[in-house]
């Protein structure tokens, strides 16, 4: 006959111990899951840091800025004021070929402004500064200056420009100043 032996207190414990380490996960394989997941997020990161970097490792990266302020003289129902003056303070050198300069005056449409030596449109540019060269680099800067069209009618004319690299297609700066 078989023998039966009660279970004791400790035998129940160690029972229930083994029952629930057959339901988790062992260190070892938790372990290697975490090492996985760290990789994988490491490898992800670098793919986005290195797509971020790519964008600006054409040598091409050219920050301008440029300022405007009331050019000298004042405004009159006239078609030759000067109007305002726009002076490059930050950027690489622009060749006058691939520059485009365009004026809204109040609000209103743009208007082209001719280049330096050019003088076909209503508004035409004078250079200042190094006029030597065929180049806006900084410290040099441009009188905007109606041109045969009385385009501040007012006395006082709030004055956008648009200055365009249009060789590459960029808009690179738009200021505003006010002609009195």
């Amino acid at each position: 006959m078989e023998r039966i032996l009660p279970v004791t207190g400790t035998e129940d414990k160690n029972m229930q111990n083994e029952n629930r380490n057959d339901e988790a996960v062992s260190p070892v394989i938790a372990t290697i899951l975490m090492v996985a997941i760290t990789v994988v997020l490491a490898g992800v990161l670098y793919v986005w840091a290195a797509s971020l970097a790519e964008g600006n490792t054409d040598g091409n990266l050219a920050l301008y800025a440029f300022g405007g302020e009331d050019a000298t003289g004042p405004v009159t129902d006239a078609t030759d004021d000067n109007l305002i003056r726009i002076t490059m303070s930050q950027g690489a050198n622009l060749n006058w070929a691939s520059v485009s300069v365009k004026i809204s005056v109040d609000n209103e449409a743009p208007v082209t402004c001719s280049n330096p030596d050019v003088g076909n449109a209503n508004c035409e540019l004078v250079e200042f500064g190094n006029t030597g060269d065929m180049f806006w680099s900084v410290g040099d800067g441009v009188t905007i200056k109606e041109s045969g069209q009385d385009l501040c009618t007012s006395g006082t004319c709030v004055i956008k420009v648009t200055i365009t690299d249009t060789r590459e297609g960029k808009t690179l700066d738009e200021t505003t100043a006010i002609a009195e």
